[in-house]
């Protein structure tokens, strides 16, 4: 197996090439780079092959996502991170797997025989699929959300598809849904598995206690501290704020830039 590396930091460079050839000293690290130019310049050369690619995302010239926007690559990728905010968007660029910094042995044996039981498992016209082939169907693959929800309205139970849903948020250890009427329902979810099975183009997490429908928003002001405030389409009784943190990412996402 050919690997490359695409990280700007040598320790976990180090890391990498240790837990590699622990893993399968005949795998061979074919390449290494430090930031999007150079990782863009190596894919573009038609003589560098290659089966697989360990990236961090966060590089000194930007995140390593936009990579993949300047050259195709329809291999499999396991991103490495020491953020959790990047999850989705990783899983939409060919990703098997999303290691969390300080990556541990486990972690990386666990991906790398995801990676294999991907290869075992996945058959084309019966036959043994290749490394070379999982990327390709990876990139075929597309996430399917989830596109209702039930709810319970007295002794009834309705189902409210996810266009007519605002927003959701969390009041203590309950979540809740409210619709584009403005009646609010109690589902038996987290936000954070909603984050995970909500369409990212349609629905953002802005801080800890919200996740909204970007057809739900009215005006976008300008608050203290370079944060957002959030007007919607109809009166809600809680002041929704873009926290510090999630700012760029929410323009980004606003914007129309996944």
């Amino acid at each position: 197996m050919k690997v490359l590396i695409i990280e700007d930091e040598k320790p976990a460079i180090e890391k990498l090439e240790n837990y590699l050839q622990r893993y399968d000293s005949s795998i061979e690290v074919v390449g290494k780079t430090e930031s999007i130019e150079a990782s863009v310049k190596w894919l573009k050369n038609t003589e560098n092959e290659f089966d697989l690619i360990f990236s961090d995302i966060q590089l000194t010239d930007g995140l390593s996502f936009e990579i993949f926007e300047y050259v195709e690559v329809n291999k499999p990728i396991i991103f490495t991170t020491a953020y959790n905010e990047y999850a989705i968007r990783a899983f939409k660029t060919n990703s098997i797997d999303y290691l969390l910094k300080p990556i541990t042995y486990n972690d990386f044996y666990n991906s790398m025989q995801k990676l294999e039981s991907l290869r075992e498992n996945l058959q084309t016209n019966k036959q043994r699929i290749q490394i070379e082939e999982l990327g390709e169907i990876i990139s075929q693959y597309q996430k399917k959300y989830k596109s209702r929800f039930l709810v319970k309205i007295g002794d009834h139970i309705r189902s409210i598809t996810s266009d007519k849903i605002l927003l959701f948020f969390a009041e203590g250890r309950n979540v809740f849904l409210v619709s584009n009427t403005g009646k609010r329902f109690f589902i038996e979810y987290k936000l954070e598995e909603l984050e995970s099975i909500l369409d990212p183009q349609t629905f953002f997490r802005v801080n800890r206690s919200f996740i909204l429908n970007i057809n739900s928003i009215k005006d976008v002001l300008v608050y203290s501290g370079s944060r957002l405030n959030i007007s919607l389409i109809t009166d809600f009784d809680k002041e929704i704020i873009v926290s510090r943190d999630k700012v760029n990412l929410f323009k980004n996402w606003f914007s129309g830039i996944e």
